[in-house]
């Protein structure tokens, strides 16, 4: 399985219209992937207020791509919340269980 960690920084001022997005459409798409077994998004804090993430376990490599595409190690956001970021990243592990 693969850990995928996907971490965005919003534009100042951004944070609200995000987290609406993040809630209402990000969160809802990504738990009903096929290939995804679990998900854990990660909302802001008040020490962060301009990070949001999520951790992903997929199934495999297969189904991560079928999802992000060949390019699947490049971060891609939903056109809708392009204006809304300002960073983001991507990172990928062989999970391993414990």
């Amino acid at each position: 399985m693969i850990m995928r960690i996907f971490q965005v920084v919003t534009r100042p001022g951004k944070e609200a219209a995000f987290e609406r997005f993040f809630r209402d459409t990000a969160i809802p798409l990504m738990k009903a992937t096929d290939g995804l077994v679990q998900v854990l998004p990660g909302a802001s804090r008040s020490e962060s207020p301009r990070e949001f993430s999520f951790v992903m376990i997929w199934r495999d490599l297969d189904a991560l791509k079928a999802f992000a595409g060949e390019d699947y190690a490049e971060p891609h956001i939903d056109p809708a919340e392009a204006e809304l970021v300002e960073q983001r990243s991507i990172r990928h592990y062989d999970l391993v269980e414990a």
